[in-house]
């Protein structure tokens, strides 16, 4: 069931990232509840946490329940500043990193029992050199299995080390409530304790046949591969991403048709400028919704040849769009998310023909415009050229992301 040996699989975790470094820059804000981000919450402290205080909450909430907490603008750069530094830390521990996100990445350290020790002393280490070299808390999961070690950061959180011994898997994983699980999200977990499953021994017990009548043969069979702690994923060092993709939070009131375009057309510019940059283009076109009610929808178009065209992108996701646009009727627009898939690598950027009632439009002089615009960004900055459409509209945070 498990490899045989050491744990020798780490998952870094950075604690509270953006409020760790607005608590690491300013003195004055050690110890206090912070809130990074007004009108949503972006991120907060673990003091502010303790207050009830939660990532993607409306500004006006997490100040009633924390009123004397401390508000602060995001620092993008600063925050992808810190990132580089602790995947620089990384770098020097092992070759085989696997970045998740700008503040979480899995670690393979087989092999380096010799050079730098058992793995559990390489954590230790790990955690003192991002302390002393980033001036940042981290917590560090270590077991067998990246799915294991995700969960043992989890639990270790804040500014912790646990490692889960070969023989002890089941022994930590089965009292823990059955939400750790990868894929266990609100409806899920709804569905489970309606049935009496509350932890991930519960659902380990009731066996797989159960499982995939309850919730379908796919999930059922992951969920109880995973209450078995049965992970076969290694660490994949130096792997691209699989998607390019960018979201935005409209508030909480009522959002016209012509806002949602011009979201839509401003989310499409940042997924796109970042595939050109990148060199990538992509067939795949979702679009991601949250409506008003907390539930979400995801609609997805998969073009005919790949591309990294703005105004291909873009006419798929307001096909997506329009065809949502009952749903999003009913039940109102909280959050919009674009992302292209189906990446391809070549950098060889393809063109896609034009929509339906688009005739008018060249691809060739589409890409063309494309380019000099990204030109022009890069020598005088992302605000020098902005579309007819954007003049004069917030487009948001651009939030900090993984080098592609």
């Amino acid at each position: 069931m498990f490899v045989s040996g050491e744990p020798t699989i780490l998952h870094a975790d950075l604690d509270a990232f953006y409020a760790s470094v607005e608590q690491r820059d300013d003195p004055a804000l050690r110890g206090r509840p912070v809130i990074v981000g007004g009108g949503v919450v972006l991120a907060c402290s673990y003091e502010a946490k303790a207050r009830g205080v939660r990532t993607a909450m409306g500004g006006r909430m997490a100040r009633a329940l924390c009123p004397d907490a401390v508000v602060v603008p995001p620092r993008m750069e600063a925050y992808s500043g810190a990132s580089r530094a602790v995947f620089a830390v990384f770098d020097s521990v092992t070759p085989l990193v696997e970045p998740i996100s700008i503040d979480e990445a899995f670690l393979d350290v087989s092999g380096l029992r010799r050079l730098a020790g058992p793995p559990a002393e390489i954590a230790a280490r790990l955690r003192r050199e991002v302390a002393a070299d980033v001036g940042l808390p981290i917590t560090v999961g270590v077991a067998n299995t990246k799915f294991l070690a995700k969960v043992a950061s989890r639990v270790a959180k804040p500014d912790g080390l646990l490692v889960v011994e070969p023989g002890g898997e089941l022994a930590f994983l089965h009292p823990l409530p059955v939400e750790v699980l990868w894929g266990v999200g609100e409806v899920t977990s709804r569905k489970l304790r309606g049935h009496g499953v509350t932890t991930v021994g519960d659902l380990a017990a009731i066996g797989a046949p159960t499982l995939e009548s309850l919730l379908g043969r796919a999930a059922g069979r992951h969920l109880d591969a995973l209450a078995h702690g049965r992970d076969p994923r290694r660490v994949q060092g130096g792997r691209r991403r699989r998607s390019v993709g960018a979201q935005r939070a409209l508030g909480r009131g009522p959002v016209s048709p012509e806002r949602t375009d011009a979201v839509l057309m401003g989310l499409v510019d940042r997924v796109t400028r970042r595939m050109r940059r990148a060199g990538r283009t992509g067939r795949t076109v979702t679009l991601r919704l949250r409506f008003a009610d907390f539930t979400r929808a995801t609609r997805s178009h998969t073009l005919t040849v790949a591309t990294a065209e703005h105004d291909a992108v873009l006419g798929a996701v307001r096909l997506l769009a329009e065809a949502a646009a009952p749903l999003i009727a009913e039940r109102g627009l909280t959050m919009l998310g674009v992302a292209v898939g189906n990446l391809d690598d070549t950098g060889g950027a393809q063109l896609e023909l034009p929509f339906a009632g688009e005739a008018h439009h060249s691809p060739a002089l589409g890409a063309a415009l494309d380019l000099a615009v990204d030109d022009v960004r890069e020598r005088y900055g992302l605000s020098a050229v902005t579309r007819g459409t954007l003049l004069g509209r917030d487009q948001g945070l651009e939030m900090p992301m993984l080098p592609d």
